[in-house]
């Protein structure tokens, strides 16, 4: 049986033609596993792959669907492409959009083919560094927006679980850096999406492990300093 890891792998090199857009991103729960050393892929929190489409590359990724492999579109959703057997993982494609800047806000980009759901909250997220792993070229966004877009955004149920719990592994690979970074993305938030944050961080602190997910015991004195950090980012803006 392939290991998560290399199914992984080979969706995103099933996908490797939009990949090289200019502007696309790997978002979500599959960037902390890309970013582990090695891109272990120990901190598995849902398997399927999202990317982020820029709003203004829409048309040249579109042009560009013809050439993935293994995966096709969901007849009931066309920005869903499911694996053609168990060796791929699910592809979602989602729009980006940097005048987008209320992460509150979504709005549907219409399109036959590649109808896009864009979120205001990745407005938070800019690119990373590449990855380079087997010969294939990841582009993934910085790990510090990363998190700040999970956290401002108010989920609740599996889905806000799973979100934290993503903004979770991106914490166990985060240098210090990075998470000066987040505090200072976050001083720039309204006062409301502050108050998301931090009431995120809170639960994230509390959680108790969940079936087949990581772990969030381990992390809770960073969660619980970050947290502290950013209480006093607020002190100090007053």
């Amino acid at each position: 049986m392939l290991s998560f890891r290399q199914r992984l792998l080979d969706t995103l090199r099933a996908v490797e033609p939009v990949l090289s857009e200019p502007g696309v991103l790997v978002v979500g729960s599959e960037v902390p596993n890309l970013l582990e050393p090695g891109a272990a892929s120990t901190l598995v929190v849902s398997q399927d792959v999202d990317l982020a489409i820029p709003v203004l590359r829409h048309s040249a990724v579109k042009a560009r669907l013809g050439e993935l492999r293994g995966l096709k579109p969901s007849v009931d959703e066309p920005s869903v492409w499911t694996p053609e057997d168990r060796s791929l993982i699910e592809v979602n494609f989602i729009g980006m959009d940097p005048e987008l800047r209320d992460p509150t806000e979504a709005r549907v980009l219409e399109d036959p083919d590649l109808p896009l759901l864009v979120f205001g909250a990745l407005s938070l997220i800019t690119p990373g560094e590449p990855i380079q792993i087997d010969g294939l070229l990841i582009p993934v966004p910085r790990p510090a927006g990363l998190a700040l877009e999970k956290l401002v955004t108010d989920r609740t149920g599996e889905k806000g679980n799973r979100d934290l719990l993503v903004a979770l592994g991106l914490f166990s690979i985060m240098a210090e850096p990075d998470l000066d970074e987040l505090i200072r993305q976050y001083a720039a938030l309204r006062a409301e999406q502050r108050h998301a944050v931090r009431s995120n961080l809170t639960i994230l602190s509390l959680m108790e492990r969940l079936e087949g997910m990581p772990d969030p015991t381990p992390q809770r004195a960073r969660v619980a300093a970050l947290l502290q950090r950013l209480e006093t980012s607020d002190e100090a803006s007053l």
